[in-house]
């Protein structure tokens, strides 16, 4: 990954919180004749391994788990807030006209090679975990115990689990570093004006290069 030392994230508490925040990762392995794309949701084991671990599933039917087996390690992305950032935001395009739009964005890169798992003991553990972690919050939170015992025996029978002990962990915060503070603040002032929930966790991001 490209990575500017000013875009760097390195702080493993921040790089962890954006991916429980947005478990989703894409998911990247090389395959025999091309490369191999999954979205999973994945839980962290910050307490496995010198990085911490990942771990998801994937359906049984999906050839990835065969297909990758012995290949180098993968990735596995994490996109945390992202928007356009227009330079009619920035005092100094009035000033002098010298500015050109952009893209702020939060990533987390892990690299480590997968191991793929079968164990129903496994597979039964990591979905209270999984489901435990989504479903808090809810009124009402949905448990495995919920369905049918046969059913849930079922459904576990069609997946198979995804172990990826992390050997590498990138950060990237693309959140207006580069720009002095005047236009910081323009563009803090922009992102609040457009009223949803991304663009208020960005200007949250940038408003942390604010001096003072």
């Amino acid at each position: 990954m490209y990575l500017p030392k000013i875009h760097e994230e390195t702080r493993p508490d921040v790089l962890h919180a954006l991916i429980r925040a947005h478990p989703l990762g894409t998911w990247v392995e090389a395959g025999a004749d091309e490369l191999v794309v999954n979205h999973l949701p994945f839980v962290l084991d910050t307490g496995s391994g010198e990085f911490g671990t990942l771990r998801g599933h994937v359906a049984r039917a999906n050839p990835v788990w065969k297909g990758v087996a012995g290949t180098p390690p993968g990735v596995v992305t994490f996109r945390g807030p992202q928007t356009y950032i227009t330079p009619s935001w920035y005092p100094s395009k009035r000033e002098h006209g010298k500015a050109v739009p952009t893209w702020n964005y939060t990533v987390v890169t892990v690299h480590g090679r997968p191991r793929f798992i079968e164990e129903r003991e496994w597979l039964y553990e990591h979905l209270g975990q999984l489901t435990e972690l989504q479903e808090t919050g809810q009124d009402v939170p949905w448990a495995l115990e919920d369905a049918p015992a046969d059913f849930i025996d079922k459904m576990v029978g069609a997946i198979v689990g995804v172990e990826i002990p992390i050997s590498r962990i990138e950060g990237k915060w693309k959140t207006s570093q580069n720009r002095a503070e005047a236009d910081k603040l323009g563009v803090v002032a922009g992102l609040l004006g457009k009223g949803d929930d991304e663009s208020a966790a960005m200007a949250n991001l940038v408003r942390q290069h604010i001096a003072g």
